[in-house]
């Protein structure tokens, strides 16, 4: 064996003493490969010489303009306050696969490493990765993005979102480390969705000063015109570096992608029928079922069409409870605002029938309790059944249904007998505590589009004497008051990631802020169910933690989940060419793997 040189032995040295040597020579025994998985022991879909992903159509033509709304504040383009279609204009470390459950891609990253004990990620970044101003990307950009992000001066919630972070390490220039306090896999969502922005731009500046002239950017798109409060465009980058990136092809093929702003969605609504906008996403069933009965539509040149969102699961809206707040710390006064809600009524009155409950804050996945906690959940579940509900262990959960056709007497009813339980009692109609004091709830919003599902649930309340009201403030304001937890109920979009990832200690952990812990939760169990999830290293151990979890949160009733998610409808002029998808999607590629088509778009007039 050839001896080591003399100057191997002084790196080597060198290394021994550095504070980051361990880090580096660690990598050496890492297996960089070209993908990595949330789920261990996973097998990636595609190859390490994949062309392109199999949904998408990598000769798909490039050109014309998409305009797409735009209902919130636009007056910065600075990405920290994430405006319009800011994330087509910078990259990101990996790319998710959307027709495979678990599967990410190296897009800026060429290889990933993950440590054994998966909780240390290491990515190398591929050198030809640039600017748009022609400067390279480095390490420093990633290590400063994930630092600013997690500072979240915006408050957006990237705190919560990346708390597990324990430290961002510079190896090399094109190498960066991120350790944390588990599994690290878990969090791949986060790490693919945070975009990655120039350091040397923002080192010198305050990020939180809204800004209208963009900065570099480094994606397939580059922001061109702004008009504050009005609109924004974007124009395709004909010599991105990425282009013929693998998770690239097919995808980013019109030319210019214009977001206009409106105020609410009745103006935008008008603005689609007229042909001023060419997609809109609807949430509202009326308008689903009875909004597009125009002439166009009629003639095929508006389409009413759906998404597969599979790589979510739960529920469209939750109704939080801040149990921080009396008489809110109270299980049985949680469970009787539960039974007062009818909300099979609101299906067949409000939404045509169009909609599902949600019965789990995990709904139509794998990680959805059933029936009795099998051997796995109670082995998690029992160290804490002293303070858990006993019909966690001994009733499968379910919400209770209705005919939908009046007032549900029978959950009324039994709303009534908690409260009685918890110390209330009607006195000339209202219902009041033991002191005399009367129940009163204040919902906080800054949507007109809560009230819609508020009101008929108030009206419930009142019919057992509890006072409701709806405060509606401006967005500024609600967002202050939630992070300072100054309110009693809200609604919050009850969207978890399949498989669950970041949003478990956010959303659920007692460590977390609470903004994102929406009803102030400080459970020790819940606690133990996330930290079990996260720290999981086989499937079955990881499905087993969530349906743990998911028992211990329906049963103690801290929010109520709504409607389920279902597919994403949207409307459109059919002027676009779109790929062939297979039967199972998790993430559709909608806009990005459409494209401009002139043939079509030929046959539609105004």
């Amino acid at each position: 064996m050839e001896k080591p040189r003399a100057g191997s032995i002084l790196l080597l040295f060198a290394l021994s003493i550095h504070p980051l040597a361990h880090a580096v020579a660690d990598t050496q025994t890492l297996e960089f490969r070209y993908g990595v998985s949330q789920v261990p022991n996973y097998e990636l879909k595609y190859p390490a010489d994949f062309p392109h992903f199999n949904y998408l159509n990598a000769d798909a033509p490039k050109g014309g303009t998409l305009v797409l709304p735009w209902l919130k504040p636009l007056s910065t383009v600075s990405p920290m306050y994430q405006p319009a279609g800011f994330y087509r204009s910078y990259d990101y470390l990996i790319e998710r696969a959307g027709d495979e459950p678990s599967g990410y891609y190296g897009s800026l990253a060429e290889s990933i490493a993950l440590s054994a004990d998966r909780r240390r990620i290491v990515f190398r970044l591929r050198p030809q990765a640039r600017w748009h101003d022609g400067r390279p990307i480095t390490a420093t950009d990633v290590k400063f993005s994930v630092e600013t992000f997690r500072a979240d001066i915006m408050a957006h919630g990237w705190a919560g979102a990346l708390a597990w972070v324990a430290d961002v390490n510079i190896l090399n220039p094109l190498t960066v480390e991120i350790r944390a306090d588990s599994d690290i896999a878990k969090q791949l969502f986060i790490l693919g969705y945070m975009p990655i922005v120039p350091a040397h731009f923002w080192l010198d500046r305050d990020v939180s000063e809204p800004i209208t002239t963009p900065p570099p950017q480094s994606g397939p798109y580059r922001l061109t015109d702004v008009s504050q409060g009005r609109y924004v465009t974007y124009e395709r980058v004909p010599d991105y570096w990425a282009r013929d990136l693998p998770v690239n092809r097919g995808k980013f093929n019109f030319n210019t992608i214009r977001y206009e702003r409106y105020l609410d969605a009745t103006v935008a609504r008008e603005a689609l029928r007229a042909g001023l906008l060419d997609v809109w996403t609807e949430t509202d069933s009326r308008h689903w079922l009875s909004s597009y009965d125009v002439p166009a539509r009629d003639r095929g040149w508006l389409v009413l069409g759906t998404l597969a969102s599979g790589n979510q699961s739960g529920a469209r809206y939750r109704l939080a409870l801040n149990t921080r707040r009396q008489p809110f710390d109270d299980i049985r006064v949680r469970e009787a605002l539960a039974r007062a809600l009818d909300f099979e009524w609101q299906i067949r009155a409000l939404h045509g029938g169009q909609l599902t409950r949600a019965n789990s804050f995990f709904a139509d996945s794998m990680f959805a309790s059933s029936g009795l906690p099998g051997e796995a959940e109670k082995a998690l579940l029992e160290p804490h059944r002293a303070q858990l509900p006993a019909r966690v262990f001994t009733h499968p959960f379910s919400f209770p249904s209705t005919d939908g056709v009046g007032v549900d007497r029978d959950g009324l009813s039994r709303a009534r007998a908690l409260l009685g339980k918890a110390g209330y009692r009607v006195v000339d109609g209202v219902m009041v505590d033991d002191a005399g004091e009367p129940f009163v709830i204040e919902f906080l919003s800054f949507s007109r589009d809560d009230q819609r599902i508020l009101l008929p649930y108030m009206r419930s309340l009142s019919i057992l004497g509890i006072q409701t009201d709806i405060r509606m403030i401006e967005r500024t304001g609600y967002y202050n008051r939630r992070r300072n937890a100054d309110y009693d109920a809200i609604l919050v979009y009850g969207g978890i990631e399949v498989p669950p990832s970041w949003e478990l200690r956010p959303f659920f952990h007692s460590s977390s802020t609470l903004y994102l812990n929406a009803s102030g939760l400080s459970d020790p169990a819940v606690d133990a169910m996330v930290e079990a999830a996260l720290s999981a290293t086989h499937l079955d151990d990881f499905v087993s933690a969530c349906r743990a979890l998911d028992r211990v949160l329906l049963w103690n009733y801290y929010q109520i989940p709504l409607d389920a998610l279902g597919e994403t409808r949207i409307v459109y002029w059919d002027k676009f060419g779109r790929p062939d998808l297979p039967e199972e999607m998790y993430v559709t590629p909608f806009p990005d793997g459409w494209w401009f088509d002139e043939e079509k778009a030929a046959r539609i007039s105004f």
